[in-house]
């Protein structure tokens, strides 16, 4: 008979893993409060279960160990010799469950203390605010940092564990990040008021948009890699700002036409700041997403983050 015959005859558990020959930690604990007040029921009570319930768990355990540990007469329950030494087994295994447990917790509290987002122009500027207000209010001992750049530096700081949770307006999801839709953003031609544009009664064709000179984001902006994939190339533009503050108040001067988030701009249409120019022949539409490293969910306060970008913002 082979060395595994034998020990499965024997009723060894050889090669079994812990979890299986191990009682669990509801069951130690309840074993524990047997032997402190020295009553099943009252055992039951203090681990809030029924007593039915505590015979059956400690039924099962001493089936699982194969020894009896507790004899139960009406004057109440008492600890079997080898009840008393699993007992002093027990009290140590759950010693060192609190102190894991213990652990835990400060690591996650470490986690929860800080807060490190990374998003892109558009969404740092026009609808983050609003969601880390939101999330002050619940979480108000949470200190948070945001990390405002184009969609690529988003990518760069989430992939080289420099954020926690990131924003991004680009064509499609970063290599190695995870990412939920969490809104929809339309892009619009705007020029100020005194620009021949704002005088045409006809809309802008897409080709002379992409042949034009522009007001525009740098390369690797979530705009810009939009505007680019929708013409299928721009001219070469006209001035290179690193903000959407910048190419806007840029726009406001006259210095010339731009494409913007709607979002950035509704003050400036309605104080007549800037136009809009109707445009034809292209729809340019983007989604907003929230990303993070890829199989690493959101969790602790990055997690809630992510719930408010759902709500109204």
């Amino acid at each position: 008979m082979s060395g595994d015959t034998a020990g499965a005859a024997d009723g060894s558990t050889t090669g079994a893993g812990l979890a299986h020959r191990v009682p669990d930690l509801g069951a130690l604990e309840l074993l524990l409060a047997v032997a402190r007040l020295g009553s099943l029921g009252r055992a039951a009570r203090e681990t809030g279960i029924t007593q039915p319930a505590a015979s059956s768990r400690i039924r099962s355990m001493e089936r699982q160990l194969g020894v009896a540990l507790v004899d139960r007469s009406p004057r109440g329950s008492r600890l079997t010799d080898a009840g008393a030494l699993v007992t002093d087994w027990a009290r140590r295994i759950v010693e060192a469950a609190a102190a894991f447990d213990a652990g835990a917790q400060a690591l996650r509290d470490r986690r929860d203390s800080r807060l490190r987002v990374a998003a892109s122009m558009t969404i740092a500027e026009y609808l983050l605010p609003n969601w880390l207000l939101a999330l002050r209010a619940e979480r108000p001992d949470t200190a948070v940092s945001l990390h405002a750049g184009n969609s690529a530096a988003v990518a760069e700081r989430l992939l080289s564990g420099d954020a926690d949770l990131g924003f991004v307006e680009g064509l499609a999801v970063p290599a190695g990040l995870d990412a939920t839709v969490i809104a929809h953003d339309r892009l619009i031609v705007v020029t100020a008021p005194g620009h021949p544009w704002a005088r045409r009664r006809k809309p802008l064709a897409a080709d002379e948009l992409a042949a034009t000179p522009l007001i525009l984001r740098e390369r690797g902006s979530g705009t810009r890699q939009v505007l680019d994939a929708a013409l299928g190339g721009l001219a070469r533009p006209l001035i290179e700002l690193s903000s959407t503050t910048a190419v806007k108040a840029a726009a406001v001067s006259g210095a010339g036409p731009s494409v913007l988030s709607e979002l950035a701009v509704g003050e400036e249409l309605a104080a007549r700041r800037l136009v809009e120019i109707p445009l034809e022949g292209v729809r340019l539409r983007r989604d907003l997403r929230a990303v993070w490293p890829t199989g690493h969910r959101p969790v602790g306060p990055a997690r809630e983050l992510l719930a408010l970008t759902r709500g109204p913002a």
